[in-house]
């Protein structure tokens, strides 16, 4: 339970006039209270008050989950027959007579925001917490990046997991399920997202997903993954060759380290993350391969995989001490091959610091 946070929320409520807020995004509700819960279909609600007390509402068979969860405020349930919003509007009625509430608006889905309306129609629900929620998240503690470094050194674990599984033949989906399987093994709870590999051309599509394709001689290999531990997520991504690969999927893996090395040496605190994506996408275009170099160069995480900030062309953040992001450019050459190469990291007064340390270099396997 991040107890310091909600005290931060809550004064800004009260800056605002605000009766509460209303957090239905189960990542914020896991970095605040400490229960973490993916409700899917249900309703979970983290409820702030102004001068009050919080609470947990949530599906009735997660309640004791709450409470063990460290949560020492109260926690409510619904059983399914109920209408949560209902219900979560009555508990939110027994707490306070005031009216005005602020929602995480990129959140909240439309059907659903209807729902709270129609159910506590009285109310206003013209504010939206999410940025303050944002940045929140963006600077972290030395605690949490303790816990940062332990999953990046379980991603590192992945990696080596996954190279020594390639063999010819095996497909993209048995080395995804051998790196899975044995992590959770050796007790890593999840992933932070499901594990991608490619093989081969299909690497030029950058958010493809794992198949069943088989890997063969002359395949570069693109992994891409992290792991959750502590509550904490790792984002990293490797590009091997597996035999005797092309002299252009070559330069583009050297291409894209040079970019990757020279952005991640380069981060500096006070520069903006457009500087930042800038340095690495000059490289690639130089190279005459900046019309496939197709995404942002980073992106935040923490509690979650994909979170604020955004390393990208034209976002004048400053980068701060204790942000912690991702660094991963990347070249897509349809029928060709793919590469990206991707460390995660947080800002230091010395620069940009990798908690993943799985060689970069073309390995050969």
């Amino acid at each position: 339970m991040n107890e310091e946070k909600i005290v931060t929320l809550t004064t800004w409520l009260e800056g605002k006039a605000l009766t509460g807020a209303i957090i239905t995004d189960f990542h914020s509700i896991a970095y605040l209270s400490g229960f973490e819960s993916d409700p899917i279909e249900r309703v979970l609600a983290l409820v702030l008050f102004s001068g009050k007390p919080p609470f947990l509402f949530g599906p009735a068979l997660e309640v004791n989950s709450m409470k063990e969860s460290g949560w020492r405020f109260q926690a409510f349930g619904y059983e399914d027959h109920e209408n949560p919003w209902e219900k979560l509007v009555t508990h939110i009625k027994d707490a306070t007579s005031g009216q005005s509430f602020a929602l995480e608006a990129d959140n909240l889905s439309i059907s659903r925001y209807h729902a709270l309306q129609s159910a506590y129609p009285s109310a206003s629900f013209n504010s939206d917490i999410t940025d303050q929620i944002n940045h929140l998240r963006l600077i972290k503690t030395p605690a949490e990046i303790k816990h940062m470094v332990a999953a990046g050194h379980d991603a590192d674990r992945a990696f080596d997991i996954g190279f020594r599984t390639l063999t010819e033949g095996i497909s993209e989906l048995a080395v995804a399920a051998k790196i899975e399987y044995d992590l959770k093994k050796s007790g890593v709870p999840a992933m932070s997202f499901d594990t991608l590999l490619q093989f081969g051309d299909h690497a030029a599509d950058p958010h493809g997903a794992t198949s069943t394709r088989p890997l063969q001689q002359g395949d570069m290999a693109l992994f891409d993954l992290g792991t959750m531990t502590e509550g904490y997520a790792s984002d990293a991504t490797r590009t091997v060759a597996f035999g005797d690969v092309s002299s252009q999927a070559k330069e583009i893996h050297a291409v894209t380290l040079e970019a990757q090395l020279a952005a991640q040496s380069q981060a500096k605190i006070g520069m903006t993350a457009s500087e930042l994506d800038k340095i690495a996408r000059d490289i690639i275009i130089k190279a005459g391969y900046g019309d496939y170099f197709v995404h942002r160069l980073g992106h935040g995480l923490g509690s979650s995989v994909h979170e604020f900030p955004s390393i990208m062309a034209g976002n004048d953040l400053i980068l701060q001490e204790g942000m912690v992001f991702s660094i991963e450019p990347g070249i897509y050459i349809p029928g060709v091959a793919g590469v990206r190469i991707e460390d995660s990291g947080y800002m230091s007064h010395d620069g940009f610091v990798s908690y993943t340390h799985t060689s970069k270099e073309l390995l050969k396997f």
